[in-house]
This record gives C-alpha cells, sequence and structure tokens, in this order.
C-alpha cells in the first residue's frame, strides 16, 4: 500500500546498499566476487564505516558474505547447494502464496496482471528477470509472516545469477513455458483457489530447478 508520508531520507549506508544490490542483482558483481570496502567507500565518496554497514545490510538479504579482511563476497553456489536451494524454494513459496492468498487486494491482483502482459510483451533478459520477481514476490504481498517473506527473499536473491545465466542459455522455449506457468497461477489466483495455487506454484519452480541441473556448463569450477 502506498504511504501519504514524506519519503524517509536514505542514509549514505542505505544508498550505498541500494547501489551495491542493483549491481549483483543485474550480475555487474557476480557470484564469486570480492568487494572491497575500501574500493567501494573511494568510489561512491564515503567512509569505511558506512560501507561496512552496507555490506551488513546486504549479508541479511543474502547477497553477501562478510570476510575478516575487511572485505565480503557475493555467495557462489554449487550444483548441489543450488538444488536444495531450490527445493527450499518449492517448500516455502508455496506456504507464502497461500497465506498471502485471502489477504490480495483486487487492486494487487490486476497489479500482478499488469506485470505479467509486461513480461509476455519483453524479450530483453534484464528486464525479464526484474519483471519476474516482481511478479512472484507480489503474489506473496498479503503474506502475513514478515519472517518468511525475509526468508523468501534470500532464497530469491540467492538465485538470481543463476536464473539470468539460464534464461540466456535457454531461449524463447523456456519464455513460453514461463508465461504459460504463470497464467496458471494467476487463475488460480483470481479463483482464490489455494490448492492450485500451490500445485501450481511448486510445479513452476520445479521444472526450473530440473533444467538446471541439465546445464553444467552454469556451474564453472
Amino acid at each position: 500500500m502506498a504511504d501519504e508520508s514524506p519519503l524517509k531520507e536514505l542514509t549514505t549506508s542505505e544508498r550505498i546498499a541500494a547501489h551495491l544490490r542493483d549491481a549483483i542483482l543485474r550480475g555487474e558483481i557476480p557470484p564469486g566476487s570480492r568487494i572491497r570496502q575500501e574500493e567501494i567507500a573511494g568510489r561512491l565518496g564515503a567512509s569505511r564505516l558506512p560501507v561496512r554497514e552496507a555490506l551488513r545490510m546486504l549479508e541479511t538479504e543474502g547477497l553477501t558474505q562478510l570476510e575478516a579482511n575487511k572485505s565480503a563476497r557475493v555467495p557462489k553456489l554449487d550444483r548441489q547447494e543450488l538444488d536444495i536451494v531450490y527445493e527450499m524454494r518449492e517448500r516455502i513459496e508455496t506456504l507464502a502464496l497461500r497465506l498471502s492468498l485471502p489477504h490480495l487486494t483486487a487492486q494487487q491482483e490486476s497489479d500482478l496482471l499488469h506485470v505479467q502482459e509486461q513480461i509476455e510483451d519483453n524479450d530483453d533478459v534484464g528486464t525479464f528477470l526484474e519483471l519476474d520477481r516482481r511478479f512472484h514476490l507480489g503474489t506473496y504481498a498479503g503474506c502475513p509472516s514478515g519472517d518468511l517473506l525475509n526468508t523468501v527473499t534470500r532464497l530469491w536473491n540467492s538465485t538470481q545469477h543463476y536464473r539470468r545465466a539460464f534464461m540466456l542459455s535457454s531461449g524463447d522455449d523456456r519464455r513460453w513455458f514461463v508465461n504459460a506457468e504463470h497464467r496458471l497461477i494467476l487463475d488460480a489466483i483470481s479463483r482464490h483457489d489455494s490448492v492450485d495455487c500451490e500445485r501450481y506454484l511448486a510445479g513452476h519452480i520445479r521444472r526450473t530447478r530440473i533444467l538446471l541441473a541439465q546445464h553444467p556448463e552454469l556451474f564453472p569450477t
């Protein structure tokens, strides 16, 4: 829901976190990359303290791992780790959707349909990833558990790079399946059918997990 109060001014740490978050999610800082505090501080004209705090913020979001030498790394998953994360998503996100469903407003459902229409009209992978994220997290917007939503976001963040690599390698065929599955989820949401919502979403996530396992080139040693 929109907040009519004035927007809170971001702190220096929040601005740095937003900059790094965007760069990581866009793939500009790939998994395994080291983020050095002094380099970020110099580039953004800040002291090390807000950079350190920004890295802590991103660690809670699953986007960085702090190291003892005043730097951080973007987490990198191997095939088995990614498979486990996707299995976790199959279970956790279906729960988030079921809990969200009774609380989604007509406006939120309309917004989801609009996002899906944008996805179908788009052929850029970067834009698709942003819209796909908005779509799925939007379906969980009514979930009353903040802890559950934070976990969902962490898991999404940890798999972003692999979704991008997969979409770049899979071509238009995968887009067709994604759109069809999204439409099934939207239909179940419109009918307030929690059983179908969970079933369609679990299948949607499972399909990606199985297909990712068939692309070992996405996991260089």
